[in-house]
């Protein structure tokens, strides 16, 4: 199974016409007609209306809400609707209630609020989705199925209790070997019973919230357990469509970088990978940006569906700026010049009541078509429609793979030192951003990827490592690649378990270094560092971690400037062999600048610095359809015009005028050229 197959790109969004009467839902689909809208999410918090009681269901409303799509040419992604409980079924079982970290079992309210080991709660979440697959695999408007509803969240139940107890014998067979890879004798911890061990919470090995925990390797479990459990309940809805209906391609909308679950555990079994984008509107590009890279790497660089993203303006937060005009057209290319194959929008018409009422949506409750957002809404629709199949199952041709490890991300942050300051993603998005804005297009992958298509592989705060990846990396540097990695990596095993080693553990031998102390440093306090000699010397910042590293074989690139520690390495480069192959090690937490410099000296020495890096406003990437054919996005985010001078003789798909290798080119602000490379 691929994405769904369509002659464009699918643009609409989550529709939920069960909150209005009949006379608006008409209305409603002229706005799509005027818009281009062709596909509507449906379905998605339904439960309560498709199944009033444990023994009936009633299918009125969404039998009209399919079949008017349906009649107007529309198509649907139909939801299982099981993400957020009816009352009904929390009061007939109510251990489907979710208990919290501090051991409160929940009453019913809010979404995402049933127990992933409740028996109940699978048994009929899987019924519904049989139900609707029954009635709805063969119906004319049906595209895909959507599963739930952002999972996530955690349960502490007695159910997940014993739930966890199968799980980790299943994982470790033998309670020697759990109290091995958890190193039980600290503390006195040593189980002699299965039935003796607690989930980590508040009421057990945590104190001052979920990232300070006594035994990281207990809380680093049931993470995984977590993550398994709600895979659990996601097969369990897959399998019971597949028994009516095996051709359908089903999905469920990840979160991007959402640390609780880990999404590569659950890649296999996406037919696609779909996700909601809502980064804080005034960060950076490269924040969506990573977002997109990690979900096309969960299916190998095949393409995803944008399956969330505001037209205007979120609500959860405390604060939900606007999108400027042009906004919403950049964010939509962007999208798919990193890999999306549809774009929908939360929401088609604005909540009636409730939490997201002031929630963004492409029709607001007056229902008007003359406003700034509908305007927009509807011109992109018109594009996207004349555009037609041109960019569909195109793939990415990158040659840099940038690694993303939930094992690592938790680690750190559960563990006690050096510093809680550092913050994974952080650390990740700063060494994507300085590949994106030198014009590198990256893989996000996971660390189980193959690693040969690459020449450049970035590996920030890597801090366990596991299975064959120091091999596959020293493999990488041997055929003359280039990887780089940072403080903090090498640090555990699989089990959160330190080496018996020099840190960086495993990666000392690419390093060719060792780091034989480390200091950590509140975060106003900077020790000044000094990157390349001469003329091409850089003067940067660095907080937070300062690793003593002593050169086993490394040469300094960058020296720190103060503390006693002043003189000596604050990144290294390490020669392997006679391929050409290199190791770079950052020993601390540099600035933006100081990450960039490092990382454009990495990829300039296979090539990889784009032709447009000179413009920091300017996002470019390239796409290859199946036919072939080379696509390449320009997306400048300055609110004034850039002009750039064209890289190849291309076509722009968005206007069909021609441009000469070399000649200049006017992006508009916040402008977007789609280029057919000829």
């Amino acid at each position: 199974m691929t994405t769904p197959t369509t002659d464009k790109i699918p643009y609409g969004g989550d529709y939920t016409p069960e909150q209005w009467p009949e006379p608006v839902r008409d209305e409603d689909h002229r706005l799509f007609g005027e818009a281009r809208i062709d596909t509507l999410t449906v379905g998605v918090f339904i439960w309560s209306l498709t199944q009033p009681a444990e023994d009936t269901y009633d299918f009125t409303v969404l039998d009209g809400i399919l079949d008017r799509a349906a009649a107007e040419g529309r198509r649907v992604c139909l939801a299982t609707g099981t993400a957020a409980l009816p009352p009904w079924l929390a009061r007939a079982h109510p251990e489907v209630n979710r208990t919290d970290f501090e051991g409160r079992r929940h009453r019913y309210g809010q979404r995402h609020n049933f127990c992933p080991s409740s028996p109940a709660y699978r048994r009929l979440a899987a019924a519904l989705a049989d139900r609707l697959a029954e009635r709805y695999a063969d119906h004319p408007a049906l595209l895909a199925w959507h599963i739930n509803n952002e999972y996530g969240g955690a349960c502490y139940c007695d159910l997940c209790a014993a739930a966890f107890r199968v799980w980790l014998r299943e994982r470790h067979g033998t309670l020697d070997a759990l109290n091995d890879a958890w190193c039980a004798v600290f503390w006195s911890h040593r189980y002699t019973d299965w039935d003796e061990i607690e989930p980590p919470s508040a009421l057990t090995e945590h104190w001052r919230g979920p990232d300070h925990t006594a035994f990281q390797s207990i809380t680093l479990d049931y993470h995984r357990f977590t993550t398994d459990a709600l895979l659990g309940c996601f097969r369990a809805e897959k399998d019971a469509i597949r028994r009516h209906d095996p051709r359908t391609p089903v999905t469920t909308n990840f979160m991007g970088a959402y640390r609780p679950l880990d999404y590569h555990r659950w890649a296999p079994h996406l037919d696609f990978a779909s996700w909601d984008s809502y980064p804080p509107l005034d960060a950076p590009p490269t924040r969506a940006a990573l977002g997109h890279d990690l979900m096309r790497g969960l299916k190998g660089g095949a393409p995803f569906w944008l399956m969330e993203y505001t037209p205007s303006t979120t609500a959860c937060r405390d604060v939900n700026p606007l999108r400027r005009p042009g906004e919403l057209r950049l964010a939509t290319w962007q999208a798919i010049a990193h890999g999306a194959d549809a774009t929908l929008y939360f929401q088609m018409r604005s909540s009636r009541g409730a939490c997201e009422k002031y929630h963004g949506a492409v029709i607001g409750h007056a229902g008007r078509d003359d406003t700034r957002v509908f305007r927009e809404v509807a011109a992109v629709g018109r594009e996207l429609a004349e555009l037609g199949p041109a960019t569909l199952g195109a793939r990415t041709p990158a040659r840099t793979a940038l690694l993303f490890d939930w094992d690592s991300w938790w680690a750190l942050e559960f563990s006690d030192g050096p510093s809680r300051l550092v913050r994974y993603q952080e650390v990740v998005h700063a060494y994507y951003r300085a590949a994106r804005e030198a014009g590198a297009d990256v893989d996000v992958v996971a660390v189980t990827a193959d690693l040969t298509p690459y020449d450049v592989v970035l590996t920030p705060a890597l801090h366990m490592v596991k299975g064959d990846l120091a091999t596959r990396l020293e493999s990488v540097a041997a055929r003359g690649g280039t990887v780089l990695t940072t403080f903090l990596s090498g640090r555990v095993d699989e089990h959160d378990n330190a080496f018996l080693t020099d840190v960086p553990g495993p990666l000392a031998g690419l390093m060719g270094v060792r780091v034989d102390e480390w200091d950590s440093r509140p975060a106003g306090t900077v020790n000044p560092v000094v990157l390349g000699t001469g003329d091409e010397a850089l003067h940067t910042e660095a907080r937070l971690v300062f690793e003593i590293v002593l050169p086993r074989g490394a040469e300094p690139v960058g020296t720190y400037q103060a503390d006693f520690y002043a003189g000596t390495p604050a990144v290294t480069r390490h020669r392997v062999g006679e391929s050409g192959g290199e190791g770079w090690y950052v020993a601390t937490a540099l600035d933006q600048p100081g990450v960039d410099w490092v990382v454009r000296r990495v990829l300039a020495r296979h090539g990889l610095v784009g032709p447009y890096a000179g413009h920091p406003s300017v996002e470019t990437a390239a796409r290859v359809t199946p036919d072939g054919t080379h696509l390449f996005f320009l997306l400048n985010h300055a609110p004034d015009p850039v002009s750039v001078n064209v890289h190849a003789t291309a076509v722009d798909l968005l206007t069909g005028k021609r441009a000469e290798r070399g000649e200049a080119l006017t992006l508009d602000p916040r402008g977007v050229r789609v280029l057919r490379v000829e």
